[in-house]
């Protein structure tokens, strides 16, 4: 009957509220045992992606299921399209969505309306999904939860809503702003130069126009800076890859394994190609 589930709290939203600093690692396989291995190392959230990455909705789901296994919320960044694209993770019982490239005030009222119950905004209702414990909650407590518990993260990641960067922040329904570098050099023109003034600039900026809203800053770090952006008042912070782990283990084992054997376990190796050449 309604009334006798609740939704999952978001554990990234619990962590924020504190003044703690939630922490996320990015995935691009869609295989759910590379989502489990991520949650049970540890992390808060794991972010997998539409955007970029081939992944289909039966893999997005199975991820999120993985991650619920071991109370480690979902992010997923949604391709840019209809509002079905922001919803649909949400409505799989993903904690939170990232809208990538938000260009302007306008573009970011739309994203709040489409993701936020009333009075926050017009998210079409349904209820009968994984967030919504398959209409064992009760309607009423479904939208207050979803309002509570579930999170969206626009992304700053070009040089267009500078001028309304401030506005854009203070937006009610708005948790999270997220400023994306790469990009965001790209569109200075200066791709990969993250050491740009105006990069450091911009970062900075949207940092002290969250706290000054009350919103959650977030962006993407590494162990080298991760001390300077929670200084700066960054607290959701994502950190590392499971394809650069992935590829930095297989090329340590191998280096280690090619040491044991010196130039002799290269030249056989070496060798055998020769021979099948």
């Amino acid at each position: 009957m309604p009334g006798m589930y609740a939704m999952r709290p978001s554990r990234v939203l619990r962590k924020l509220r504190a003044g703690q600093v939630a922490l996320c690692t990015k995935l691009n396989l869609s295989d759910a045992r590379a989502a489990e291995i991520a949650a049970m190392s540890g992390f808060d959230c794991i972010w997998t992606d539409m955007e970029h990455v081939g992944n289909d909705w039966s893999a997005i789901e199975k991820q999120i299921m993985a991650g619920k296994m071991h109370d480690v919320d979902t992010l997923v960044r949604v391709a840019r399209g209809s509002y079905s694209n922001s919803i649909r993770p949400l409505e799989m019982d993903a904690a939170g969505i990232m809208v990538p490239h938000i260009m302007s005030l306008d573009d970011a009222r739309t994203v709040v309306k489409s993701t936020k119950f009333h009075p926050l905004g017009m998210r079409p209702v349904d209820g009968g999904n994984a967030d919504g414990a398959y209409c064992n909650i009760d309607l009423a407590d479904y939208l207050l939860q979803a309002n509570e518990q579930r999170f969206n993260v626009l992304q700053i990641e070009d040089v267009e809503p500078l001028e309304q960067l401030e506005d854009i922040i203070a937006l009610p329904g708005l948790d999270m702003i997220f400023f994306g570098p790469g990009d965001f050099s790209q569109s200075i023109g200066a791709p990969g130069q993250m050491d740009h003034p105006l990069i450091d600039e911009t970062r900075r900026r949207i940092a002290a126009l969250a706290a000054k809203h009350g919103k959650f800053a977030g962006t993407v770090g590494g162990v080298g800076n991760f001390a300077e952006l929670v200084e700066m008042g960054y607290r959701f912070i994502s950190i590392g890859a499971d394809v650069i782990a992935l590829g930095q283990y297989y090329r340590d084992i191998l280096g280690e394994v090619l040491k044991l054997g010196g130039t002799r376990i290269g030249s056989i190796y070496g060798a055998g190609k020769e021979e099948k050449a």
